[in-house]
């Protein structure tokens, strides 16, 4: 189950239409997953209530997805949303 909801998503996004709502729900179930890959463990089990900064972290990187679709976009800031790799720094259960 997702963390962040639609209506959350798109709050954060500023979206006030439907015509994306599929593939915003697709791009939320995505980051939670990559997210949840770099952390190495799944949120929900992890937690009995979501840390905000692990929501935060949902909701940058499924918006930066829907901002940039295309994978060659010029525009694209980085592989992560700045600030990402503090959360999972702080959050993960490994280390190198």
């Amino acid at each position: 189950m997702a963390i962040v909801t639609l209506g959350e998503q798109k709050a954060h996004m500023h979206v006030d239409f439907t015509d994306d709502d599929a593939a915003i729900e697709a791009q939320i179930d995505a980051a939670q997953s990559h997210l949840e890959q770099l952390l190495g463990y799944e949120i929900e089990e992890e937690f009995e209530t979501v840390p905000s900064d692990l929501t935060e972290a949902v909701k940058q990187l499924a918006a930066t997805w829907y901002e940039n679709r295309e994978a060659t976009s010029v525009d694209v800031p980085g592989e992560l949303p700045m600030g990402m790799w503090d959360i999972v720094r702080e959050r993960r259960n490994y280390t190198f």
